[in-house]
C-alpha cells in the first residue's frame, strides 16, 4: 500500500483531523460518529492505519498531524507523476492540458510559478 494513496472513507477521515487537529481521541470519536456515522472501533481503527502511515500521531490519546495537509498532497502529487509520467512534470502538463485548454490566466500563473522556482 502506497503511503499517500488514501481511499474515500481515509480521506474524509483524514481532512476531519486536518480541520481539527490537535483534537483528543474521544472528541475525533464524537466527531466520527456524527460526520461519518462510524463506530467507536471504526474510527481507531481508520486512526491506527493512518498513523502506521506517518501521516498523524495519537500520543496520549491526542491526535495530531505529522504532516500538513499541503504537505501531504504534494507527496501525492509527486508520486502521481513519478509513477505515471516517470517523474517528469513536462510529460504530465503535456497530458493534462491534451484535453483541456488552459486560459490565459492559467497560463501566466504557470509561468510566474516556475520563474518562481528557475534556477539561477
Amino acid at each position: 500500500m502506497k503511503k499517500y494513496v488514501l481511499g474515500e472513507m481515509e480521506q474524509k477521515f483524514a481532512n476531519i483531523i486536518w480541520r481539527e487537529s490537535p483534537i483528543s481521541s474521544g472528541d475525533l470519536v464524537k466527531i466520527c460518529k456524527v460526520e461519518l456515522t462510524w463506530k467507536k472501533s471504526t474510527t481507531y481503527t481508520m486512526l491506527k492505519r493512518l498513523c502506521q502511515r506517518n501521516i498523524f500521531e495519537n500520543t496520549n490519546g491526542t491526535v495530531k498531524t505529522l504532516i500538513s495537509k499541503d504537505q501531504f498532497l504534494a507527496e501525492k502529487g509527486e508520486e502521481f507523476i513519478n509513477s505515471n509520467f516517470s517523474g517528469s512534470l513536462p510529460k504530465f502538463i503535456t497530458a493534462f492540458t491534451k484535453n483541456k485548454k488552459l486560459s490565459s490566466d492559467e497560463i501566466n500563473d504557470i509561468k510566474l510559478l516556475i520563474e518562481s522556482y528557475q534556477e539561477d
